[in-house]
């Protein structure tokens, strides 16, 4: 009877290993493509530290849970007590990890918001300054997005910087011009009537609407993923010392 529970313990750790491996894949997959997505969610990622960051905590937990997830899968199956103890020890360290990641993203959520994002931009933005890393940031998301400001054209009305840099006049950067296709490389419909403000060859919409519409779906994708590897860590765990106790 002993060595029937054993031996199910055993299958249920390797299947639950096999979930946390699969889980960091999806993992290190969305974190190589937040790193190189050619639509502009990098450049919205780059105009943020605590984003930029998360990103690469992302990559990386996604590498050592894809490593880990193939580690457990072998030490059930060798019933092996070290590569057990090994397995559980950092699944701990991650879980905790994890957690903690967790509760830092709950405390600083302030500084994902509209009025976060709106007072960065009215203090730092310098219009089409290319050398300017949080400039050029801004130019190619409000380009690859065709949206304007953070809530739209009137964000730079409030912009000093711009206003005092802006010799031209001009009501909003070039970047807010509508184009033909709406890309980098794009034509402009009208640049002229553009800069002045008009409606026809402006986009009006602001662009944490746009890219909050855009990225809605991935945002709870992503975290019905963190709380499914949470849950299933926690009972690899569990199952990794029962397996290690039983164990001969």
């Amino acid at each position: 009877m002993e060595g029937d529970c054993l031996s199910c313990m055993k299958y249920l750790m390797f299947v639950f290993n096999f979930f946390i491996f699969l889980g960091g894949a999806c993992l290190l997959g969305v974190g190589i493509w937040v790193m190189v997505d050619p639509t502009g969610f990098r450049e919205i990622v780059a105009a943020n530290p605590l984003l930029f960051t998360g990103a690469y905590i992302l990559l990386a937990m996604g590498a050592l849970l894809f490593l880990l997830g193939f580690l457990g899968c072998c030490g059930a199956i060798r019933e092996n007590k070290c590569l057990l103890l090994f397995f559980f020890l950092f699944i701990l360290l991650i879980f905790l990890a994890e957690l903690s990641a967790a509760i830092l993203a709950f405390i600083f959520r302030e500084n994902l918001t509209r009025e976060f994002f709106t007072k960065e931009l009215t203090k730092h933005y310098q219009g089409s300054n290319e050398t300017d890393v949080f400039s050029a940031t801004w130019n190619s998301v409000m380009i690859t997005f065709g949206c304007c400001g953070v809530n739209g054209p009137e964000d730079f009305k409030a912009a000093p910087v711009y206003r005092f840099l802006n010799f031209n006049g001009d009501e909003v950067p070039e970047a807010c011009c509508r184009r033909e296709p709406q890309s980098r490389d794009g034509m402009l419909v009208n640049r002229e009537e553009c800069l002045l403000g008009r409606d026809r060859s402006l986009n009006k919409q602001g662009c944490y609407t746009v890219i909050l519409n855009s990225f809605e779906t991935y945002v709870y994708l992503a975290g019905a993923l963190a709380i499914g590897v949470l849950a299933i860590e926690l009972f690899a765990m569990i199952f990794a010392m029962c397996l290690f106790r039983g164990i001969q």
